[in-house]
């Protein structure tokens, strides 16, 4: 066992030496590990909780990224953003945006040295950007035994996750939402579903899409009028998942930057649920925002 230790501390002592390097910056003795290598090198370190960064130029000189405050104004100074700029300058390379963390300081670092070696390629890394949503409508519980085809209102909320482009086409959704109960249809249930998202019309102010419910988990209430005097009125309550594929589809249209009035056909067909023989009736109107 002690054999096993040894060797598990070895590699990993050699692994740190290999991912590791000693530079002496200001009379300082650092171990830096390399994030980005190009015509600008982005190193780092943690020393005592804190996250340092450093970028060193094609001629070996090295200068620490810092944000301190101006102890007057309490205001960040952004300091990293005027020695990028120096060593970027002529090349466009934006520097507004950028943050002092690790995920920032590499995009901008793979930004510039793509720009200014054709040779240099990098994969980068796809930013998640999400969108809530509230919306209310009717409904006849398309897959649900209604006998009168009663309609009654719902209301609910989505999360929608998607990659931080332009005009992006794929999405996860994550959506709740609560249908009530009517008079003549005492039915009432409450459901969470996960499912995809597919725009296939896609415009900068207006959109439509395919939605596909994978995973639904659904309680509620029912009421049942039986036609046995001596039972009369029956009432259960229930909850269970379900992978039930529903279709529907919607649209989206853009009235800000970042906010949207959207209008979705939620429940038209199941693959793997029972459809009632009604048409089906699930229409929402609803307001979504960028966050």
């Amino acid at each position: 066992m002690k054999k096993i230790y040894f060797l598990i501390g070895f590699l990993t002592l050699g692994f740190l030496g290999f991912s590791q390097k000693s530079y002496t910056i200001n009379n300082e003795t650092i171990e830096l590990e390399t994030a980005i290598e190009g015509n600008l090198d982005l190193l780092w370190t943690i020393d005592d909780g804190t996250y340092r960064y450093f970028v060193k130029s094609k001629d070996g000189r090295i200068q620490e990224l810092v944000n301190t405050k101006n102890p007057e104004t309490k205001k960040y100074q952004e300091q990293y953003k005027s020695v990028l700029n120096t060593l970027t300058e002529g090349y466009g390379v934006p520097t507004e945006k950028v943050k002092l963390t690790l995920h920032s300081l590499e995009s901008f670092f793979n930004m510039y040295n793509a720009t200014t070696d054709l040779s240099y390629n990098y994969d980068a890394r796809a930013k998640l950007q999400a969108r809530l949503g509230v919306f209310g409508g009717i409904t006849n519980q398309p897959f649900v035994e209604n006998p009168n085809n009663a309609s009654v209102p719902f209301f609910g909320l989505e999360f929608e996750f998607f990659e931080a482009t332009k005009l992006p086409r794929h999405a996860l959704f994550f959506s709740f939402r609560h249908a009530l109960e009517a008079d003549d249809f005492e039915y009432s249930s409450t459901q969470m579903a996960i499912g995809y998202r597919y725009r296939f019309v896609n415009a900068e102010r207006f959109n439509m899409y395919g939605n596909l419910k994978l995973v639904t988990y659904d309680f509620g209430n029912a009421t049942y009028q039986l036609p046995i005097p001596e039972i009369g009125t029956y009432k259960e309550s229930f909850s269970g998942i379900d992978v039930p594929f529903i279709l529907g589809i919607g649209a989206d249209y853009r009235v800000t930057e970042n906010s949207f009035i959207t209008f979705a056909y939620h429940d038209i067909y199941s693959l793997f649920s029972d459809n009632s023989d009604n048409f089906p009736i699930d229409f929402a109107l609803g307001y979504k925002i960028n966050l």
